[in-house]
């Protein structure tokens, strides 16, 4: 498995108690995919910029995709700039990809945090590989899943990330994640004071 699809796992898993915002899952999965490619050395890091390397084959269908997307003309993409591109719609995609491989099964019920459909993960090796390694406090998995409000915030005794690339990768996430959070909340605002103006307040 994947960093991206263990966060998915794991995200689905903690949906029950916390509903998830499609935005910001999807953003955090972009950037779980930069870190997977760099540990595959599919890229490095120009400061914060992605520069990829040799294309090759991922074993993983869209992790390889990703790789494949890779701007590869100079000055190249950005690593926040990536996020926002790359994670349009990603949720989706991912969802997609473990539906087919059998990992999530549709339910009927009546209500579901997860707003795309009434999916739910069945138990699986790939499920309890992802929940083994969220249980055992991996610092990357636990670091983009606290990104998304899964687990609570870091503490002085949890697991830290010292892979510089990683780590500006998980800065650019928590970025991406404020400035998509600003855009809500703005959007938020401009609603409450249309109703206000039509009720007349």
């Amino acid at each position: 498995m994947t960093t991206p699809r263990d966060l998915l796992i794991i995200a689905m898993d903690a949906a029950s108690e916390r509903p998830l915002e499609q935005g910001d899952l999807s953003l955090a999965l972009a950037g779980a995919e930069v870190i997977d490619l760099l540990r595959a050395q599919a890229i490095r890091l120009d400061g914060d910029r992605i520069v990829p390397g040799e294309p090759s084959a991922i074993a993983d269908r869209l992790l390889d995709e990703a790789a494949s997307s890779l701007a590869r003309q100079e000055p190249y993409e950005s690593v926040g700039d990536w996020l926002w591109r790359r994670g349009r719609g990603l949720s989706s995609a991912y969802l997609g990809a473990l539906e087919g491989e059998g990992l999530l099964t549709r339910q009927r019920r009546r209500w579901t945090p997860f707003r795309t459909a009434q999916m739910v993960l069945v138990d699986s090796p790939a499920r309890r590989l992802a929940v083994h390694r969220w249980t055992s406090g991996e610092p990357v998995l636990a670091a983009l899943a606290a990104a998304i409000g899964i687990g609570g915030q870091p503490t002085e005794d949890s697991p830290t990330v010292v892979d510089d690339p990683v780590a500006t990768v998980l800065a650019a996430v928590h970025d991406a994640l404020r400035e998509l959070g600003g855009v809500r909340q703005r959007r938020t605002l401009d609603e409450a004071a249309f109703d206000n103006i039509w009720r007349g307040d």
